[in-house]
């Protein structure tokens, strides 16, 4: 236990730290949630009901679909771009081995079963990591605006008007403006650890160059 816990410390702490997170974002959201309906002289709802709503579904995949958007966009970016003197960044007069023909380790030791197979089953592993980032904010995404429609015809209907389609919904500035809102702090501190990496340093982190390493020093080799 003791080495699979070291092995794997890193994912552990995040996704205890994710259910701690979901676990509070719950508990307000739901005493958000009955404090508004019990202002309009609604009923209160239990946790089991809420989780359901249009209120948390939009909360939860709004935040979701920015993430896996950021994620996406910033793999696909770095197989082109280059930042010199990041840690995130290929080297541009150097990229090193992420742009090796994969055929050539067909053989090599640990090789994992798609690039032996080859063909179509390689092309897709080769692109594997923006395909699952891609596949998770089309998900996201598409729940984002099913959850917003819901809880955007909530208000609707409770203003004497009527309910909206997820197709109507994401024609409105509401939708729009929770994914932008959400886009432009992801970008932002992404492309805050590109730049602060070339300059600034954290002892002991993989995120970080070593300390003495020279500002122009690229990528993590």
């Amino acid at each position: 236990m003791k080495r699979i816990l070291r092995d794997n410390g890193l994912t552990v702490a995040l996704m205890a730290l994710f259910a701690v997170a979901l676990i509070g974002q719950v508990i307000t959201g739901l005493a958000q949630y009955n404090e508004n309906a019990m202002a309009h002289g609604e009923a209160a709802i239990g946790l089991a009901a809420y989780l359901s709503t249009g209120h948390f579904i939009e909360a939860t995949f709004e935040n979701w679909e920015s993430e896996f958007l950021q994620m996406g966009a910033y793999v696909l970016l770095t197989v082109f771009l280059f930042q010199r003197g990041s840690l995130e960044s290929k080297d541009p007069d150097d990229p090193g081995p992420v742009d090796d023909d994969t055929r050539d380790h067909v053989d090599d030791e640990g090789t994992p079963w798609p690039v032996r197979r080859g063909g179509l089953v390689l092309r897709l592993y080769e692109n594997s990591l923006f395909l699952a980032f891609a596949a998770l904010f089309a998900l996201s995404f598409t729940l984002h605006a099913i959850g917003g429609a819901e809880d955007y015809s909530a208000d609707q209907v409770a203003h004497g008007e009527r309910p909206v389609t997820v197709v109507d919904y994401l024609g409105t500035s509401r939708f729009w403006f929770e994914s932008f809102q959400n886009w432009q702090s992801e970008f932002l501190a992404v492309g805050g650890i590109v730049v602060f990496s070339v300059f600034l340093r954290q002892r002991g982190s993989p995120e970080s160059k070593p300390v003495h390493a020279p500002m122009s020093e690229t990528g993590s080799s």
